[in-house]
């Protein structure tokens, strides 16, 4: 039975000690307590604390007083109340378990010390519960015991996150969760699970973080750890409400707080109740945020809970200043930040929202101050993130707090500064790999003069920055910055989705005159087109949905409908400091090309292209056999690819199946030649090889990649070509079609060839399809392809 317990079969391990109490009936027997403090531990793991206290409540017979039943008792009892908040007498508990077993039965010392650090993490004292768990992981490892191993590893990595080792914590997670599916470790893998997803959480991936939550939580259900179970339900609720999911958060939080009064557990009620009264914050419902709130205040000090206790004080603020109670406010949040206790999140939140409370005041130089400390903080926590997919999400959970930066400073007629800040959330991982340095990546960022990159570009740079209450465009020529006010987010984006899906339709948007194309290009371009001649460059820096749409595609309604395309060649950027420096940026010496496709299908799901030999026919031609390297059929693998030293090449292009991870963008990847295991050339890894091609193109399904995370923008193949060091990168927003394909590339080509600049030559080659009078003219087939400009 206790072997069931360890691999997580609560419900069979407590049938079993039920049956066997049921057959040693007698409280004189060593057996009736050994199966009592069994069922006690069980219980205690289904966080049925009080059951297991009460069950544990007779003193045992003097003949088992200094017995490892007596350990296990004191160390049962000693976890229920840990749970129940109750955190002297838990360490009294464990006092006394531990006297005992150093005396008498040191092999259960490991697990005393698991237990002491889970109370220490309670208390919110993360050092020393990570001191008890590296004691434990040291005595599990000694005795070879893993099962504790397991756990050991798993509540290290909890502790890494709370106290910022992000990185760290995964690589705990992921060791633990190994060594627990090898022994057959369920309730320990699931809790590891769990915990990896709030790792994610924290770092601002919500999407995978809530799908490892719904893995945590249904085998959680499964296996009868109804306690568990409650505390991803909260989790899930959590990353619904960052993924905006409100209804969904809310349902699941109510949900959560009935299971938690039903198993009495003060602590997960006070989750739901600040939870809850954060979402009826936001929905205006003032007195029911109150409500929950308070209840919740009084959870936490009445358990000492002293990390609770700054949460609710962060909500308790933003009630008090709804309700115009600006000096309690001010106390409050002023109280959580200068709490040695508080995370950096909590900081950063509490930063900014005083400094919400000093503009509600008309207290600008103040607001401004903790604005921008809001900001540092969140950048001081960032740089502790080494992991470059780590690095990629972190500013999914603080984006908002830059939002709000950004309405200050135009509301205060600071455009230009405004921009500097939106520029500081963009692209940070790219460009710190491309070399450019943290320190020059702070407000008010070195040498920051858009308008000289204007003019060296020849180009007018539309810099657009959505949000939930406004959206701005800024819009850069090499004379002047202006800004113009868009309609929120949630305008904007039901219409991008809206017409990409036209888009990728069986009709051509322009004979239909879509409404949705007409509207956004009267949002997104109109306020700027008096600053737009015709035959202009424009360079479109995103956000968001934004990053998803094609501007070439825009309707214009005037003198007749047409695409945007026809007025203008449209570049795609990621960042204006990247754009920057460019003017630095090393090319490859020769024009020479690296030319990767027709390749052997690996498998069922990736078939050979029918036309893949006809398209680098096509585009060989442009280039002197000397100036070209072919990598076709079995030669076309991934190894072959760095073996080539692609960072020679001016020109690089693959016709080849391409899949885009949504989930793990790093994970996106051309799909090449299989040797061995081996045939996907993974984003992750291009990164690692520098380029200095003028231009790469992924002639393939999905290449600009899926993922969209606030800041970096598009993350896939392009991004990581980019992030290699490629100065342009042609790629496809969704699936390509492979007949149009072969003939938009030749014209490309020889558009290059003649001298013409690849974003033009891209418009040529696109022009041509549109004004051919076949059905190429669809944007169907021109319009997923975009060209993205590096550094």
């Amino acid at each position: 039975m206790w072997l069931q317990l360890e691999r997580g079969d609560t419900v069979a391990a407590l049938a079993g000690a039920n049956a066997a109490l049921q057959a040693v009936p007698s409280p004189d027997s060593e057996w009736y307590w050994r199966f009592t403090v069994l069922k006690a531990e069980i219980l205690q793991q289904q966080r049925l604390n009080n059951e297991a206290l009460a069950l544990l409540q007779p003193e045992l017979p003097a003949s088992l007083a200094s017995s490892d039943v007596a350990v296990w008792r004191k160390t049962t009892q000693g976890a229920a109340s840990s749970f129940q908040q109750r955190f002297t007498d838990a360490g009294r508990f464990f006092d006394e378990a531990e006297a005992l077993a150093r005396s008498n039965h040191s092999e259960l010392l490991g697990a005393i010390a698991l237990r002491k650090g889970t109370l220490s993490f309670l208390r919110g004292d993360f050092l020393a519960a990570q001191s008890e768990y590296r004691s434990a992981l040291l005595i599990a490892r000694q005795q070879k015991d893993q099962f504790l191993e397991a756990a050991s590893l798993g509540s290290l990595g909890l502790v890494s996150v709370r106290i910022g080792y992000y990185d760290e914590s995964i690589d705990r997670y992921r060791e633990a969760l190994t060594l627990s599916q090898s022994v057959g470790a369920q309730g320990s893998a699931t809790r590891i699970q769990g915990n990896m997803g709030f790792s994610y959480f924290v770092m601002g991936d919500f999407e995978r973080a809530l799908a490892l939550y719904q893995q945590a939580e249904q085998a959680s259900q499964q296996s009868g750890l109804a306690g568990d179970q409650l505390h991803w339900l909260i989790n899930i609720g959590n990353a619904d409400y960052e993924l905006h999911n409100y209804a969904a958060a809310e349902k699941i939080w109510e949900q959560a707080l009935e299971l938690a009064r039903s198993q009495d557990n003060k602590r997960e009620m006070t989750r739901c109740l600040n939870n809850l009264s954060q979402v009826s914050l936001d929905a205006g419902r003032i007195d029911v945020a109150q409500r929950y709130n308070m209840e919740a205040a009084g959870l936490e000090h009445a358990a000492h809970d002293q990390i609770g206790t700054l949460y609710s004080a962060v909500t308790a603020g933003r009630i008090e200043a709804a309700h115009q109670q600006y000096g309690a406010a001010q106390n409050l949040f002023k109280q959580v930040i200068q709490d040695p206790a508080a995370d950096a999140s909590l900081r950063w939140e509490a930063q900014a929202r005083l400094g919400q409370l000093f503009r509600e005041e008309g207290q600008a130089a103040a607001a401004d101050r903790q604005f921008l400390q809001s900001i540092r903080t969140i950048e001081h926590a960032r740089d502790s993130v080494m992991r470059e997919e780590f690095r990629l999400s972190f500013l999914s959970a603080a984006i908002e707090f830059y939002d709000e930066y950004v309405d200050f400073l135009i509301s205060r007629g600071r455009s230009a500064e405004a921009l500097q800040v939106a520029e500081l959330s963009r692209a940070r991982t790219m460009a710190e790999g491309l070399g450019i340095k943290s320190s020059a990546l702070s407000f008010p960022l070195k040498g920051f003069q858009p308008t000289q990159t204007a003019r060296r570009m020849n180009s007018v740079l539309l810099s657009y920055w959505l949000g939930p209450h406004h959206s701005y465009l800024w819009v850069v020529t090499p004379g002047k910055i202006s800004s113009f006010a868009l309609p929120p987010a949630s305008v904007i984006d039901p219409l991008v989705q809206s017409y990409r899906k036209a888009l990728v339709g069986p009709r051509d948007a322009l004979e239909i005159k879509n409404a949705d194309g007409k509207r956004l290009y009267e949002i997104l371009v109109v306020p700027a087109k008096d600053l737009i001649p015709k035959g202009s460059r424009v360079v479109i820096l995103p956000d968001n949905s934004l990053y998803g749409l094609n501007f070439e595609a825009l309707l214009v309604p005037a003198p007749q409908t047409h695409y945007w395309i026809e007025d203008v060649t449209v570049t795609t950027a990621n960042s204006l400091v990247l754009l920057a420096a460019a003017t630095s940026a090393s090319t490859a010496q020769s024009k020479n090309l690296l030319l990767i496709g027709n390749t052997l299908a690996p498998n069922a799901e990736f078939p050979s292209l029918p036309q893949a030999a006809v398209e680098m026919s096509r585009i060989k031609k442009y280039f002197s056999i000397s100036n070209q390297t072919i990598l076709s059929g079995d030669k076309a693998t991934p190894t072959a690819y760095f073996e080539s030293k692609p960072g020679q090449f001016s020109y690089v292009h693959f016709v080849a199946h391409g899949t885009a991870s949504r989930t793990t963008p790093l994970d996106s990847a051309v799909v090449l030649t299989k040797v061995g295991d081996s045939y996907k050339l993974y984003a992750r890894d291009i990164i690692k090889e520098p380029l200095r091609a003028d231009l790469v193109t992924i002639s393939a399904c999905r290449g600009a990649g899926e993922r969209t995370y606030s800041g970096e923008g598009l993350v896939g193949l392009t991004w990581a070509f980019l992030r290699a060091g490629a100065h342009s990168v042609i790629a496809a927003l969704w699936e390509v079609s492979d007949n149009s394909t072969p003939q938009l590339m030749d014209q490309l080509y020889s558009e290059i060839s003649r001298g013409t600049p690849p974003d033009a030559a891209l418009r040529d080659a696109k022009l041509s399809l549109i004004h051919s009078g076949t059905v190429y003219r669809k944007p169907f087939y021109w319009a997923p392809f975009q060209i993205y400009r590096g550094s």
